[in-house]
């Protein structure tokens, strides 16, 4: 953690490419189990902030901080190795595998017998179920394939498998998008059960109503700038659709 009490710390954040300026001069912070509601109109610059963290494309300007030290993330996968862990909007799953073949696809765990290595289906089957009960999923089978779940029970496995290797930071990328009502309240109780084990999140969404009940505060973007930094005990959700809708704040 950095010295003022933030996992997460950006300063001055930029981010051109080529004469188009998509992000400029971001500040915020996030602490330990807060859960962040990134939001702003299209075109704000919440997916290139996004990116930046994820190491997908490095800063133009300013620092980032996590986890007590400065960071330049040269690739997604160094992100992750240091606990940045995305669980975007149209889930990276394979729908002809199974659900803990999704869940460990390209963490797989081996064992070795003799001189030769092999899958160890048993252990990632009983992690992958442990995993989903830890936030409250109940998965009927390990061996399920993914092309028979809800859009709900996707979300679940992206976040299951983000807690399950470490995630310190959670992205989270329109989450409840295309849900039902019954299934987004399921997505976002999984989100409080993430702040419970100790994670912090950052919700991309642009349904405010959705998210305002599991923030702790929303960052609010707007043509690439920070337009405002709210505590959500200080808005309602209309106080911040306005700001979105409008373009301005006074603080």
């Amino acid at each position: 953690m950095t010295t003022n009490g933030h996992l997460l710390e950006v300063v001055g954040l930029g981010k051109r490419f080529g004469t188009v300026r998509a992000l400029h001069n971001v500040s915020f912070g996030v602490a330990e189990s807060e859960i962040v509601g990134l939001v702003g109109d299209n075109g704000a610059g919440k997916s290139t902030l996004i990116n930046l963290l994820m190491g997908v494309y490095p800063p133009s300007e300013g620092e980032i901080h996590f986890d007590g030290k400065r960071v330049r993330f040269a690739s997604p996968s160094e992100s992750r190795k240091q606990g940045i862990e995305p669980a975007y909007q149209h889930s990276a799953l394979v729908e002809m595998m199974s659900l803990w073949r999704n869940f460990f696809l390209g963490r797989e765990i081996e064992r070795r017998v003799g001189p030769f290595q092999f899958l160890d289906r048993r252990r990632m089957r009983e992690e992958c179920m442990r995993s989903m009960r830890d936030i409250g999923v109940n998965v009927r089978s390990a061996e399920e394939g993914v092309r028979h779940l809800s859009g709900g029970e996707r979300q679940s496995i992206c976040i299951g498998r983000c807690m399950h290797f470490g995630a310190k930071l959670l992205l989270l990328d329109e989450p409840t998008a295309a849900l039902s009502v019954r299934e987004t309240e399921r997505v976002l109780a999984y989100a409080r059960a993430v702040k419970e084990q100790g994670i912090s999140e950052i919700i991309v969404d642009h349904n405010i109503y959705h998210i305002y009940p599991v923030v702790d505060k929303f960052i609010v973007l707007d043509h690439g700038n920070k337009l405002a930094e709210l505590k959500k005990a200080d808005v309602t959700p209309e106080d911040v659709i306005n700001i979105v809708r409008t373009g301005q704040y006074a603080d």
